[in-house]
């Protein structure tokens, strides 16, 4: 293990459906992020039960109520299962930080990544621009480019740093997503996702 250098924290969400790929996130950390602490949030009870089973080291453990605000819980009824995970993306990184205030930043990965290689090379990079937020492009191949239907950027690895100016782009998209978060496209709009092709123009000065 690689102990000179500090831990980095992750954080992702799922239900029981997708334990098997959260597993497999976990293990690809494992292997490649040392040393490393994956946060999840437990988007069911049964998901968390399990993942209480296994006491892997490195795992720490949310339940989706300790991140549900009064205005999520209202438009959770108007949400698929689907379409919740995507609202609650937007929160994941804030409920890190407000677990731990000596963590200086989060990245949040989706639970289906898996990593052949050390994401500090990513890390690293956007450590270099001095910037706030961190989010990665699509970068389809350009016979399979959708980026007018998907949009430019992923949510998929993206790194908050614990300062006011990443908070400001955190909080603009927690609102967005609790306005609206559907698996449709509307109006330049795809679940919480399409939201990030913004942040360039908004938040040029913040976002890598």
């Amino acid at each position: 293990m690689n102990w000179s250098r500090p831990v980095e924290h992750f954080v992702t969400l799922f239900n029981s459906d997708y334990l098997a790929l959260g597993l497999t996130l976990y293990h690809s950390l494992v292997s490649n992020a040392q040393p490393f602490r994956l946060w999840v949030i437990c988007m069911d009870e049964a998901v968390e039960e399990s993942l209480k089973t296994f006491a892997f080291p490195n795992l720490s453990l949310i339940p989706i109520k300790d991140v549900e605000t009064k205005e999520l819980l209202e438009v959770k009824p108007t949400r698929s299962v689907g379409e919740y995970c995507w609202t609650i993306t937007p929160f994941s990184s804030k409920a890190v930080f407000d677990r731990d205030m000596n963590i200086e930043r989060v990245t949040y990965v989706d639970t289906d990544l898996f990593f052949f290689d050390d994401p500090l090379i990513l890390l690293n990079e956007f450590a270099r621009s001095q910037k706030h937020v961190l989010i990665t492009t699509h970068a389809y191949a350009p016979e399979y480019d959708q980026t007018l239907s998907s949009g430019r950027f992923c949510v998929q690895f993206m790194t908050f740093r614990r300062t006011s100016e990443s908070e400001k782009v955190m909080k603009w998209w927690q609102d967005r997503c609790i306005e609206w978060c559907y698996a449709e496209r509307e109006d330049g709009k795809l679940g919480d996702q399409m939201y990030l092709d913004r942040w360039p123009e908004l938040f040029g000065d913040y976002v890598h």
